[in-house]
């Protein structure tokens, strides 16, 4: 029976980052994985992948509707599927195979196969079963799918179906109007196909700023993603090689139905924690189905830890990093940090969408005093020069203070951007702090500051 200082169970982002913290803190580390490879959910089938996607066939766009204004004549390059799929793959393994060099490097054995805890103090993995200290449980999440809808990963696909489909189906629907129904719909827009997006709500993106929501809106429909909002989906019926999405509108309960070669099933996605044996060790767990942990990220369970999209908090890879990163310094004595308040979330669509911290709508909701300083990506030179002017810019800081309290970006590199407010909002700053922060000429990021100078006395540009 070997024996650790902690195993960690999951080598997502969560899971691999506190692996490895707990190794260069000097505590003997394992990881369990029941995958072939490392690096979880969004290495494999999520993040990386769809990333790779996102950027093959944005490229076709610039081909074929900028090349020829910048004087780049000939035809536009034609669709090799099969490539596509290649390079993404290609992407995929240098990614984990980029992990498992860590693992060796930091010296943390990998427990190949899939984990339980059959006490506290010992993880069993296949017929093994070794001890442990301390536990931290990284097992991410899973696709959360809808009453009626049955995905088969052929005809009615989850975001993983959907990174691997044998050719560009002429019609997809998309159940969700999320950030993974979003991105994979613009990836297959782009592609050819004609896509229709279904969603509950009346807008898109919940709960990111209204304001973003509308532009957002405006712009996916400008490029040809359809829209059906306020629609309860209510079945969907696979057939042969096709499928029949049935759905009721609230408006006015009418029923309607489309016919799709594929449905994405995009309704976001619930924490995986099958066959970990919580109920019999008495973890206490939310009414979500979510592990439930203390500000140590300590379950009630002594030294039984869990971090990432299996506890409360947004289902983002970097949030489950901090976390894995926090949990280890706990376990090594240390201090564990993450801000909760500056965890920003991106959609890597183009134009990109990133969020930090509140919205316009809750300052509102909370009666805190704000302003908001907005400024256009058509004002910005370099920008404009790229055919990236689309979106904007806005910061909210508080009324009295001008301290930071949200930003919110639509535009070229806005998940790049929005790193400059979170730095800026860790430390405390004001607007005018960015305000008075020289930044280069010409750069997306001059937009920031204009954001910034629209808090004070106003933009130069604008």
């Amino acid at each position: 029976m070997a024996s650790y200082d902690v195993i960690v169970i999951g080598s997502g982002p969560g899971g691999y980052v506190a692996a490895i913290r707990c190794a260069q803190l000097g505590l003997k580390t394992a990881c369990v994985e029941g995958r072939e490879t490392l690096g979880g959910t969004c290495l494999n089938v999520g993040c990386i992948p769809s990333k790779a996607l996102l950027h093959a066939s944005h490229m076709l766009h610039e081909a074929e509707h900028n090349f020829a204004a910048m004087g780049l004549k000939g035809k536009s390059p034609s669709v090799d599927w099969k490539q596509m799929l290649s390079y993404k793959d290609e992407t995929i393994g240098q990614n984990t195979k980029g992990i498992e060099f860590l693992f060796k490097k930091n010296k943390i054995d990998w427990l190949k196969g899939w984990g339980s805890i059959p006490e506290a103090g010992r993880v069993k993995v296949g017929d093994d079963t070794h001890e442990a200290k301390n536990i931290i449980i990284a097992t991410g999440s899973e696709v959360s799918t809808l009453p009626g809808v049955e995905i088969d990963e052929k005809t009615v696909v989850s975001s993983t179906g959907a990174l691997e489909l044998p050719k560009v189906p002429k019609k997809l629907v998309v159940i969700g109007a999320g950030v993974i129904g979003l991105e994979l719909g613009s990836v297959y827009s782009r592609l050819g196909s004609d896509v229709t997006v279904v969603e509950y709500l009346d807008h898109v993106t919940p709960g990111m700023d209204g304001e973003v929501q509308k532009n957002f809106h405006k712009l996916l429909k400008k490029q040809g993603l359809n829209f059906i909002m306020g629609a309860a989906v209510q079945g969907v019926e696979a057939m042969k090689t096709k499928a029949k999405v049935t759905y009721k509108l609230r408006k006015d309960d009418s029923e309607e139905t489309l016919d799709a070669d594929v449905v994405l099933v995009a309704t976001g996605r619930k924490p995986f924690t099958d066959g970990l044996g919580l109920d019999s060790l008495g973890v206490e767990m939310t009414e979500r189905g979510q592990i439930k942990t203390d500000d140590h990220w300590q379950t009630n369970v002594k030294g039984v830890y869990a971090i990432g999209d299996c506890i409360s908090g947004p289902m983002l890879a970097h949030k489950a990093e901090d976390e894995g990163m926090a949990a280890a310094c706990v376990i090594a004595g240390q201090h564990g940090h993450v801000n909760y308040g500056v965890i920003p979330s991106v959609i890597y669509t183009h134009p990109e969408v990133a969020a930090v911290g509140k919205t316009e709508e809750q300052l509102k909701e909370e009666g805190r005093a704000y302003k908001a300083g907005k400024f256009s990506f058509m004002g910005n030179g370099r920008a404009k020069a790229n055919f990236a002017a689309d979106g904007f810019v806005k910061i909210l800081a508080d009324k009295e203070t001008d301290r930071i309290l949200g930003a919110h970006i639509i535009g070229p590199m806005a998940g790049d951007l929005i790193h400059e407010i979170c730095v800026a909002m860790e430390f405390g700053a004001a607007a005018e702090d960015v305000a008075l922060t020289c930044h280069a000429h010409p750069t997306y990021s001059e937009a920031v500051r204009e954001a910034a100078l629209a808090c004070g006395d106003g933009p130069i540009h604008s």
